[in-house]
Order: structure tokens, then sequence, then C-alpha cells
């Protein structure tokens, strides 16, 4: 029995490429979705409705934003998951969301997450994971893969591992970021990636200056002793 459900149940996503990120390492797939919808002034399109859904509501310019939510234009479909699962009800979730996208027209999935920056060894900003089907193009066509003895956790694994299987065109646009504290400078990264692949232009100034001042609090509390960074070392 199906667990989610689209509202309206007869939304067409047809021909669109259907973006979304998560609750991971700096926050850095939630939000760069939450700034993009915000800056390309995206409508909702449609509510996924989940059985074992968070009892969260919210409001969002006075009406009722529900937890998880498409926005889309003309080409993009961006889903935004305020809410993150229990891990216990993951893969249910994001494999009935995969063949649901799938149906409903979606051409490819463009994931985000954040990749935590100690494991930086050069000075590229990301690196992808990508599906066979997926053919690089454009931004992508020369992004360096992720390493093979990395780890990819969470609901970005989920959907790559099940698009794999369905041989669905989907890729992982895996910034460095901090492990420890969410980080806009990996958003800002991921939205200048994004916006390259697909062509649009967003300013990320905002998120910059939310960066230095996050930054500049830090060197404040390390200079005073109260900074213990996290050892954490998974995608």
């Amino acid at each position: 029995m199906k667990s989610i459900t689209f509202y309206p149940k007869n939304v067409s996503l047809k021909g669109s490429s259907l973006i979304s990120g998560f609750h991971g390492i700096g926050a850095t797939g939630y939000w760069t979705v939450k700034y993009l919808i915000q800056k390309l002034n995206l409508e909702r399109c449609c509510i996924v409705d989940y059985s074992y859904g968070a009892p969260v509501s919210t409001l969002n310019n006075g009406k009722i934003s529900t937890p998880y939510e498409i926005y889309r234009n003309e080409s993009l479909s961006l889903f935004k998951v305020d809410v993150p699962l229990q891990k216990e009800q993951e893969v249910e979730f994001y494999r009935e969301f995969a063949e649901s996208i799938i149906k409903k027209g979606v051409k490819e999935a463009f994931l985000i997450g954040g990749l935590d920056s100690s494991l930086k060894n050069d000075d590229t900003l990301y690196r992808i994971a990508a599906t066979s089907s997926f053919k690089k193009r454009g931004a992508l066509k020369d992004a360096k893969p992720l390493e093979d003895d990395h780890i990819i956790v969470g609901p970005v694994a989920i959907l790559l591992n099940y698009f794999e299987i369905l041989n669905f065109p989907a890729a992982a646009v895996l910034v460095y970021a901090s492990s420890d504290r969410i980080d806009p400078r990996a958003a800002a990264t991921a939205v200048q990636v994004t916006s390259e692949y697909y062509k649009f232009n967003v300013d990320v100034a905002p998120l910059i200056k939310g960066a230095e001042t996050i930054e500049a609090e830090l060197l404040k509390e390390t200079s005073q002793g109260e900074y213990k960074p996290n050892t954490n070392i998974y995608t």
C-alpha cells in the first residue's frame, strides 16, 4: 500500500528536472533548495503527503507550509524537505518518492549534499556521484567524482541507489562543508554549480555575507578557547 500521495493527485512534472537537498553536513542541500525557491520566485505546485510525516506546520507568506512540498517553473521542480524523516522511514519514503516522480514525468534528478571538508585534499569545491545513465554535460562535464573509498549516507544515498536500480539519470553534487555547523558558503557553491548547470542567474551575495558572519563569530570563539570541532567523516 502506498504511503505517500501527491496533492493535487493529477499534478504533472513532465519534462522538468527535479532538484532536492536535505539536512546533511552543513545543511548544504536543504538551504540550497530553500534559497533557490526564494530567489527564483517559484510557486508551490503540489504537496507530498506522507502517512508517517512529521506533525509540523509553519506559515510561509501567510499560507500553511507543509513539511514536504514541490515548487516548480517550466523546467525545474524543487523538492523541499523541511523536516527530516525518522531513519527507519527514509528508505520507504524516498523509494516511493523516486517511483512517483518518474511516473509524473521528471526527466532527471539533481541532488545536493554536503561533504565533510576534512576530507578535502585538493582545491576543488565539490565532488559528484552519478548513476550510470546520467550523462555529464555543461558545468558538470569535467567535475571530479567522489573518491571510491568515501561513503554517502541518508536520503541522497537512498535516491542514488534506487535511481541506479531503475536506470534513471541522477547526479549528486557534494559540496565540501563544515561538519559541525550550518555552512552558507557551501550552499553558495551549490547554488552556483546548480545555476551554471541549468543556466539561470542567482545572486549568492547574501549567502556569502552570512558565511562571513558565522566565520567571524567562530574565529572569536576559537580565540577564546570555546570552539570544539566535530570529527564526522561521512557525506
